[in-house]
């Protein structure tokens, strides 16, 4: 279906505020005799909920790279017989939210270039700030001769980098690599190949995730722990901001191409990873549960029980439960296959809005004063639905707790945040705010007390969304935004592309 814009979406409810979405899941892998595209496949398996507007992997033999890509979920995406068909001893995957570039097939990922010397395949996950300007580099590149080949109708800031990479065809990858990296600026954890080796690296911040794991007969690197679990995988390490790994029969080995200056994002532990994921030496689990008591202490309330939003508001519920001895139970059942369809609802579905994946059991709050938990408030239509189903399921009172500050400021850095007038918390007070969602109290945790369950220095956080305070410098708005590269070819404009 299409969107109000005419961009082609498959959201079920393209209209309805969602949750904040991470820009992709990456993952790549160095195993000789080891079916590599199956590992690929369920390390994105294991990444699903970090982009779920297409799915690809890139297979390498040794002397040819193969790419296949589609739109949708990873397991719509693959079959046995395509898997099969990606024989090698390395590959990278890729699953993907849009940050820069509309959701289409030709910004599908990994990224394919062929080079006088060579192929290259890139997944990305992030968002580059200095786009505008990379895009005049490789106009000129391709104005010498120096870019041969693009991705047909792509415009993603992925696709820039894997041009500028190519562009250095005299220089084997690695060392292009080394020229080209210092370039970028803003949010980028990147696992590209050539036909024998396998590339990570992330940006002097470390601003999004990426680790390392040791296989039985190779290495695998993901944006999370998790996916490392699911494919056997030992965590090693975190692969090190200003840091690029280079794996191949030679072994691993690294460079340091900028000098690291920590930022991760807070927002992981808030929402985007996985709750068993692991994130400096601290699992996600155990932060979110430590926000929940945080909450319970600064904002208490006299009630019968606590339930979350399901399912991410599930560890903070559980800890604000534990800390303030009020029960804990599940009064809302989520539908876990609704979420992406092809099919396009028809009006009275529409108008159900939030029941086709919440429903209330009404046999365990009708009565009750609850403490419902969620995660974030973006622009407050979700939760304004949720409380409506709990009222008319006969709940005596709701207390809306939320285990992450305000969310008044836009990322840049790989997260699709509403516009920062859309921010309900942007215009509205901690009062107004609740009485517009027909809530009876609402309480956010802090700022200092988000980051403290983090075990994280809070100096070692971005935290823009909450602060306004961005760790990488922005480029003047006209040179920011999603759909930056999508100009007319015809536009008298640097970033035009031919």
């Amino acid at each position: 279906m299409k969107r109000p814009d005419g961009r082609l979406t498959h959201d079920i409810l393209p209209d309805e505020d969602k949750h904040p979405n991470d820009a992709c899941g990456v993952f790549g892998v160095w195993a000789p005799g080891e079916e590599v595209a199956k590992l690929a496949y369920f390390g994105l398996y294991a990444l699903q909920h970090r982009g779920q507007e297409s799915a690809g992997i890139a297979a390498s033999n040794g002397s040819q790279i193969l790419v296949y890509k589609d739109m949708g979920l990873v397991s719509q995406v693959f079959d046995e017989q395509t898997l099969a068909s990606l024989r090698g001893h390395l590959a990278v995957g890729h699953t993907r939210y849009s940050t820069t570039g509309s959701s289409v097939w030709e910004n599908a990922q990994p990224t394919f270039r062929a080079t006088p010397h060579g192929a290259i395949a890139l997944g990305h996950n992030g968002n580059l700030t200095n786009t505008a300007e990379l895009g005049e580099l490789v106009g000129a590149a391709r104005a010498n001769g120096e870019v041969i080949g693009k991705d047909r109708g792509a415009t993603s800031d992925s696709d820039l980098m894997t041009d500028l990479l190519a562009s250095r065809s005299e220089l084997s990858l690695e060392d292009a690599a080394m020229q080209v990296l210092p370039q970028l600026r803003g949010a980028f954890s990147l696992v590209f190949m050539d036909e024998t080796t396998l590339y990570a690296t992330r940006d002097p911040q470390g601003i999004r995730p990426l680790v390392l794991g040791r296989l039985e007969r190779g290495w695998a690197v993901a944006s999370e722990t998790a996916a490392l679990d699911i494919v056997g995988a030992t965590f090693i390490r975190e692969i090190e901001p200003g840091e690029l790994i280079v794996i191949d029969e030679d072994g691993l080995r690294s460079h340091h191409w900028a000098k690291p200056e920590p930022k991760g994002c807070v927002f992981e532990y808030v929402y985007l990873a996985r709750p068993d994921t692991t994130i400096a030496g601290r699992s996600v689990n155990a932060s979110r549960l430590a926000m929940g008591r945080r909450l319970a202490v600064e904002h208490p309330v006299e009630a019968d029980l606590v339930i979350p939003t399901p399912e991410s508001g599930t560890p903070a519920a559980i800890g604000y439960a534990e800390q303030s001895g009020i029960a804990f139970g599940h009064g809302l059942v989520k539908n876990a296959y609704v979420g992406r369809t092809f099919i396009q609802p028809s009006q009275t579905i529409r108008q159900l809005g939030i029941r086709l994946k919440l429903n209330p059991l009404r046999e365990v709050i009708e009565g009750k004063r609850l403490v419902v938990v969620d995660d974030t408030i973006v622009r407050g239509n979700t939760q304004r639905a949720v409380i409506k189903m709990l009222r008319e399921a006969g709940a005596a009172e709701i207390h809306l707790r939320i285990s992450a500050p305000p969310v008044k400021w836009p990322c840049f850095y790989g997260i699709d945040f509403a516009t920062r007038a859309e921010l309900i918390a942007n215009g509205l007070s901690v009062d107004e705010i609740a009485h517009s969602m027909g809530a009876d109290s609402l309480g956010y945790i802090s700022l200092e007390g988000m980051i403290e369950a983090t075990t994280i220095p809070a100096e070692r956080l971005c935290r823009a969304c909450f602060d306004g305070f961005y760790p990488v410098e922005l480029p003047d708005p006209e040179r920011l935004g999603k759909h930056l590269l999508e100009v007319p070819a015809s536009a008298a404009s640097p970033l035009a592309r031919p």
